[in-house]
């Protein structure tokens, strides 16, 4: 299932970004003799053009639940049936986005525990106080609640990064609750169902 995208100026116009490689996903299940066994290899079930075409994302997998029922599937059913917001309540989303050359995201924070993986490319983490860090692959942030942006380093290349993010409960610092901020962001994904 393709989510809709936003229309694409920029240089992304789908998932993959021209210049990476194509992305598998290997889901696992088990067989009549409960032996593990690999369902079809696809890209995901929700792609989105995201800024106007400066990134594209891919749902790898999302979750809900504290723990995860597996039982009759009922896990990919959901992953299948559910574009995720940024973060699913009680719950997990595994993002990959390719970042167009140069793209620098909008500043945003999700009421979650993030953790960023380069796979491809060089990043530059900032965060709202103006500290910075430079990110190659392999090097991963673990982002617990704090407003940020994103830059691919390169002018020439798209970059890819992983993002996991799961559910926390409520943030309060030196006496304040901290609340999402998705900024410019917000519109490029699905509300948070109401409880």
């Amino acid at each position: 299932m393709i989510s809709k995208a936003s229309s694409a100026a920029g240089p992304i116009t789908r998932f993959p970004a021209d210049d990476l490689r194509h992305a598998k996903r290997l889901i696992t299940t088990h067989n009549a003799k409960g032996q593990g066994v690999f369902l079809p290899d696809d890209d995901g079930d929700h792609h989105k053009i995201m800024l106007n075409g400066q990134a594209a994302a891919n749902i790898i997998y999302s979750t809900q639940g504290a723990q995860v029922d597996l039982n009759e599937e009922k896990d990919i059913k959901f992953a299948q049936e559910n574009e995720p917001p940024i973060h699913v309540r009680n719950g997990s989303v595994a993002r990959l986005i390719d970042f167009a050359p140069g793209m620098e995201s909008p500043v945003h924070r999700a009421m979650s525990i993030d953790y960023g993986v380069v796979i491809e490319g060089e990043f530059k983490l900032t965060l709202d106080s103006g500290e910075s860090r430079i990110m190659l692959p392999g090097d991963c942030s673990v982002n617990r609640g704090c407003n940020h942006m994103w830059k691919n380093m390169s002018e020439t290349k798209s970059g890819r990064m992983l993002f996991i993010l799961l559910d926390v409960q409520p943030l309060t610092v030196n006496g304040h609750v901290i609340e999402e901020d998705l900024g410019e962001l917000a519109e490029e994904y699905p509300p948070h169902p109401e409880h």
